[in-house]
């Protein structure tokens, strides 16, 4: 039997802010045990990885070697501005995808 993607492991500067700016974009909550050194958002619906996020010392420096690409629910635009009120920065735009970073810079990409 093969393994299977359990969760995906952010580290961070603050835990909680950053699984909560995840947990508001695809649609889930953050776990009420969750703290500004270690906080956990259950995947929204069924078969996604969980997400942990754990406060690190060491500031992000360069590119991620892998990110998300999540697909917009209606128009990218929409998408793209509702992201942006919950604290993600566009990086660069494109006809048909824009990548984003999160409020503590991981990038990952609409479409």
């Amino acid at each position: 039997m093969p393994a299977f993607i359990k969760s995906v492991t952010f580290d961070c500067v603050d835990a909680v802010r950053l699984a909560q700016f995840w947990a508001e974009a695809l649609g889930s909550n953050i776990d009420e045990d969750s703290t500004p050194e270690k906080a956990y958002v259950e995947a929204a619906g069924w078969g996604g990885p969980n997400m942990w996020f754990n406060a690190v010392p060491e500031p992000k420096i360069t590119k991620n070697r892998m990110h998300f690409d999540l697909r917009a629910p209606g128009q990218v635009p929409d998408e793209v501005q509702r992201l942006s009120g919950l604290g993600a920065t566009v990086q660069h735009a494109s006809a048909d995808l824009v990548v984003m970073t999160d409020p503590e810079g991981n990038e990952f990409c609409v479409e």
